[in-house]
Order: structure tokens, then C-alpha cells, then sequence
């Protein structure tokens, strides 16, 4: 026996007929619902102002840090120790000189701007703390263009060396790479200055007389 036939047409609206399964699920009111249960919020605007809150603490901390940032000197500013001044005339640049007397006076002429410069500070600060009595000067090359030019300064990083009555004594370009020019130099002209000054310290350790 043949099974019944179904034609196309039956089948088509049959099937066009039938329900889902399922009702499908809505996930904003479930979500809506979950969040109001947890006291939770998701809608459009409270987003939005999520969104700008957290904005608005982030350049807050980025605002923070500039300020620290600007707060720190800069790498010019830094100085070694009480042997380190920074130049700001020419007349304290001639004071300076006459107030040294006999102690050997280096002068590092230089420039904010002067990448070969920032990148030798830090050595010479470390130098100058190695010799407390060597006096260093900084003369700042855009704020004392007519000294540097009176100078004849016309080389950035650029050291004059003097010492008392013989005014003058070196001068030079000199960088990173070649910073043991300078440590040269100071061996050559700051001869009896430490030992003068540590034979004198050890006379008075020595002497009964000289204590209180």
C-alpha cells in the first residue's frame, strides 16, 4: 500500500503555520532586570556620563603628573654642591674670579638647547664633587651672549681655566667622549692646591696647640 502523498502547496503552508519553538529572549530587559536586583545601571545616559568620569580622572592624573614634571628642576638647574655657581652676569663672572684667589676656577660655558652639553652635566657635576676645592662656573651661553662673546666662546660645551694672578691658564671644546681632557687638565693646573689644603688640615691634627 503506497503512503499517502502530501502535495508541495499542503506542505508549504503546514510549515509557514507552525510555531516556534521557542519565544525568542529578549537580553535588554533581562539585563535591566539583573541590574536593577544588584543596584546596577546600564541605560544610554548613565554610560555616557561612565564614560566621561572616567575622562575627565584620567586627564586630572595626566594634568598631576605634568605638574611634578615641571616641578623638577631642570638638568642645568642641578648643581653639584657649594663649589658649583651658575653665572648670571659679567659682573659676578669677574667677582667670582677675584673672590677665588689662588684655587683653580673652571668655567663651562653652555647651552640649554646643547645635547652634548646635558649629556656631560652629569659628569661634571660628579667631578666637581670629586674636587671641593676647584670653584666651577656655568655661564649660560643665550644669557650671557656678551660675555661668551667678549669671550670669544664660540664652540658649545667650551671650559676656560684660571687660576690667581695667572689669570687664564687653558681652554677647549670638549664632550662625553673626550671628558678626560678635562680630568687631564685639572691634574695639570690644580697642582699643591689639594695637597696644600690636606697638609694644612693634618698640621692642625698634629699640633696640640691649635685645638680649642
Amino acid at each position: 500500500m503506497s503512503p499517502p502523498t502530501t502535495s508541495f502547496r499542503s506542505l508549504y503552508v503546514s510549515s509557514s503555520t507552525l510555531s516556534p519553538v521557542s519565544p525568542p529572549i529578549r537580553t535588554i530587559p533581562l539585563l535591566n532586570s539583573f541590574n536593577r536586583f544588584y543596584g546596577l545601571s546600564f541605560s544610554t545616559s548613565s554610560s555616557s556620563n561612565l564614560v566621561s568620569s572616567t575622562r575627565k580622572q584620567f586627564l586630572c592624573i595626566k594634568v598631576q603628573a605634568l605638574a611634578a614634571e615641571t616641578e623638577q628642576p631642570k638638568w642645568w638647574e642641578k648643581k653639584a654642591g657649594p663649589n658649583m655657581i651658575d653665572v648670571t652676569s659679567t659682573e659676578q663672572f669677574l667677582n667670582a674670579l677675584k673672590d677665588a684667589g689662588d684655587r683653580l676656577v673652571i668655567v663651562d660655558f653652555y647651552g640649554t638647547w646643547c645635547g652634548s652639553c646635558r649629556a656631560m652635566f652629569p659628569k661634571l657635576c660628579k667631578t666637581a664633587e670629586e674636587h671641593p676645592e676647584i670653584l666651577f662656573l656655568k655661564v649660560n651661553f643665550d644669557e650671557n651672549k656678551s660675555l661668551c662673546k667678549s669671550l670669544n666662546v664660540k664652540v658649545l660645551p667650551y671650559f676656560h681655566l684660571y687660576r690667581g694672578s695667572d689669570g687664564q691658564v687653558d681652554s677647549f671644546s670638549c664632550s662625553l667622549a673626550k671628558f678626560k681632557k678635562l680630568r687631564d687638565a685639572i691634574e695639570r693646573h690644580n697642582v699643591g692646591t689639594s695637597s696644600d689644603h690636606s697638609s694644612s688640615v693634618s698640621e692642625q691634627v698634629e699640633d696640640p696647640t691649635s685645638s680649642v
